[in-house]
């Protein structure tokens, strides 16, 4: 089911390096965060970024137990689809040529600018168009 799931997002796959950099990254913000939905979604985005890595066809190891893998593969699939649409729609709306297969943060600037270059969007006009959605869009942190 999660390779069937990470078919349908289709993000880009990279080379073993960065996907073992993405997961130190994530692992370290795990590592930092006290609050228990936080870290809850923390291990979201390391199951995440585990299964990614094995979807792009490469042997990384999930650094905890099935236990905590089922828990955060819970949170991930809302997270991540939610995102994924969210970015598809917000897309369209702002005209871009092709479909946006992001799951970037929407509540970080920054990453919206990021997006808008990389799809050859106006930044001012997809930011604004994002912070609209958020205020009726529910989006997991």
């Amino acid at each position: 089911m999660i390779q069937k799931w990470h078919e349908w997002l289709d993000m880009p796959k990279y080379d073993k390096a960065w996907h073992q950099s993405d997961l130190s990254y994530e692992m370290a913000e795990y590592d930092e965060e006290q609050k228990l939905l936080k870290k809850w979604s923390e291990l979201g985005d390391v199951v995440y970024t585990c299964t990614r890595g094995k979807w792009s066809g490469h042997d990384i190891k999930f650094p905890f137990s099935k236990t905590m893998y089922f828990i955060g593969s819970i949170y991930m699939y809302p997270k991540y689809t939610g995102r994924y649409l969210f970015f598809i729609n917000a897309g369209k709306k702002a005209g871009a040529i092709d479909k946006l297969r992001e799951v970037r943060n929407p509540k970080k600037i920054q990453k919206l600018h990021f997006i808008a270059e990389k799809y050859g969007i106006d930044k001012e006009k997809f930011q604004e168009i994002c912070e609209k959605k958020l205020k009726y869009w529910v989006l997991l942190p």
